[in-house]
């Protein structure tokens, strides 16, 4: 170690702090060190692009510096070899991130959007306590809701409705057959439970079962219902805080659907 050229040192150094950066924005706001507003936009996405840019500037610097300087130091050029891939791979993990925020541009999906589930007494005050999004109509274009302010014109004139309708197709109430209404409740719990959600509430004369999903590094909660119908179960998932969701709460409302499928015998 000693033996290698400053600038490589603090090339090792940056290669180092450049992941522990990042845990530490996340797990800070996990932890409720700081918001969320502070941990994902400020220190990740803000500050997280002028260190990863900072880190490859130095990198290649150094790879220059050792390639002119005679003898070739190989350690040397490895190690900024290593500094140039690792913010590169920050960087294309970014660009995966804002890629699919594009796709999945709403944080609020259902599998009924004529007549979304709605949540409990409970749970909406549980998201105004922490200041969370509030729900949005089905029906208004995301243009007329404030904190889509800014969205591209072709996607402000579309409805959460359309854009769940066009972008999660796939997605489609579960037919109870003939299960019961304790029953599918009792299996939408058990759904919850196995999928790891915290705060598994059920009401088997509303049909209503609620769980909260988070996510492991940030810690950010989306809320789920299941409504369970005289013929089927709809449901729904919403992030709390951000506007897109990156996919999450369609996956989820996939996976939830497949597991009390399976446990009612239906598709």
């Amino acid at each position: 170690m000693n033996k290698l050229p400053w600038h490589t040192k603090l090339v090792l150094a940056l290669v180092i702090f450049l992941p522990l950066y990042f845990m530490i924005a996340a797990l800070g706001t996990k932890f409720g060190l700081w918001s969320w507003l502070t941990g994902l936009v400020a220190m990740t996405f803000t500050a997280g692009i002028w260190l990863v840019g900072i880190v490859a500037a130095v990198a290649l610097v150094s790879l220059i510096i050792a390639i002119i300087k005679k003898p070739r130091n190989k350690l040397a050029m490895g190690v900024a070899g290593i500094g140039l891939l690792v913010p590169a791979g920050f960087a294309g993990l970014g660009a995966a991130a804002a890629g699919t925020g594009a796709e999945n541009p709403i944080h609020d999906v259902s599998t009924d959007t004529a007549d979304p589930p709605a949540f409990s007494l409970e749970t909406m005050n549980a998201r105004n306590e922490s200041l969370s999004n509030p729900l949005s109509d089905y029906q208004t274009p995301l243009g007329e809701i404030n904190m889509f302010e800014g969205t591209a014109p072709e996607l402000a004139i579309k409805s959460h409705a359309q854009i769940i309708n066009d972008t999660y197709a796939n997605l489609s109430p579960l037919p109870l057959g003939g299960a019961s209404k304790a029953d599918a409740v009792a299996a939408v719990a058990a759904a919850m439970g196995n999928m790891g959600l915290s705060d598994i509430r059920s009401d088997v004369e509303a049909g209503r079962v609620e769980g909260v999903a988070e996510t492991f590094w940030f810690g950010f909660k989306d809320d789920v219902v299941a409504r369970v119908g005289d013929a089927e179960i709809d449901f729904r998932s919403v992030s709390r805080v951000g506007r897109s969701d990156l996919g999450a709460n369609a996956e989820r409302i996939a996976e939830l659907r497949e597991l009390v499928a399976q446990q009612i015998g239906q598709r």
